[in-house]
């Protein structure tokens, strides 16, 4: 089995989905409310299965319970699939297989005994305070665009969205007043989260420009537009941010997710309570938030110099 033919991104996404998985899809959005992000991965997930089973056809109920798992993850590491994809791959696996008990095609679950693969913490790469200030003194607002890039970014750093979030962000979720935005996060639900008078100026500046659009039919709440008046894509996004970092002289790896660890991080080393960004990032576990506690030795020794009680020195021994 080659490589790109087991992991291609189109996978199989022009072929008519099969009565099982538009049923898996419909259980996915209608019982668990993923999100549609979500959902597509798991049926990505589930449709690599069935190409390793059954390559010229969907494979029957039959062939799926009786299904060696252990020989399906063996496959995916013998191509090179890192852990971190597999673990996802397998969470994908494991909604379908409940799924099946759930609708009565199945009594038992070949992946009870299958166990995620360990994964180390990676740690995101994050910009400095200085960088993201550097991309945002870049812009040459005479360009086209600019004041509406500029407003992209200060909002996505001072309010720690996923770019989904940004690109669906509407005018009406705006409260200037009490500065603060609603977000729609995964699974539809909704938050509050502060935002920055600065983000804010930013916005308001970028609004002049967008009041000489016309925006597209179901467009027309939606806050960040492209010249001809629709939704911006996760793309655009990417692209938006990364031709600023090269224009700035930046050579991390960034994405548009590097804006978001940046706003938790520093908003950790400024003394944030944990639980507080846990709320604004819109993680549903705290140990999801945790990945960002990866302050440097020095940080943490200066903190427990300063804070901890056997450190105090004013104090009488």
């Amino acid at each position: 089995m080659k490589r790109n033919d087991f992991i291609s991104e189109e996978l199989d996404m022009i072929v008519e989905e099969t009565g099982l998985l538009k049923s898996f899809s419909r259980y996915l959005k209608l019982e668990k409310g993923l999100s549609g992000n979500t959902l597509d991965a798991y049926l990505n997930d589930v449709r690599k299965l069935f190409q390793y089973l059954s390559p010229e056809a969907d494979p029957t109920v039959d062939q799926l319970v009786a299904a060696d798992i252990t020989n399906f993850v063996c496959q995916l590491q013998d191509i090179g699939i890192q852990a971190r994809s597999q673990a996802r791959i397998l969470s994908g696996l494991r909604a379908f297989y409940a799924f099946l008990r759930i609708e009565g095609y199945s009594t038992t679950d070949p992946m009870e005994l299958i166990e995620s693969p360990k994964l180390g913490r990676k740690l995101p790469e994050i910009l400095t305070v200085e960088e993201i200030d550097n991309i945002q003194n870049s812009f040459d607002l005479s360009e086209p665009e600019s004041r509406r890039n500029k407003a992209i970014i200060e909002t996505m750093y001072s309010c720690g969205l996923r770019v989904s979030e940004l690109v669906g962000l509407r005018i009406s979720q705006l409260y200037p007043d009490e500065e603060y935005i609603v977000v729609e996060g995964k699974g539809g639900k909704q938050r509050l989260v502060p935002i920055s008078s600065r983000a804010l100026h930013e916005i308001a500046l970028y609004m002049q420009d967008r009041r000489r659009l016309t925006p597209k039919k179901g467009d027309e709440d939606i806050l960040f537009l492209n010249r001809r008046g629709r939704h911006l894509s996760r793309v655009m996004i990417f692209y938006i941010i990364k031709e600023r970092c090269e224009v700035c002289g930046i050579r991390k790896n960034i994405s548009p997710h590097t804006l978001r660890h940046s706003f938790a991080t520093h908003l950790l080393e400024g003394g944030a309570n944990l639980r507080a960004i846990q709320q604004m990032l819109g993680h549903e576990s705290i140990t999801t938030t945790e990945i960002y506690v990866h302050l440097d030795n020095e940080y943490l020794r200066s903190e427990i110099l300063l804070h901890h009680p056997r450190n105090n020195r004013s104090k009488s021994m």
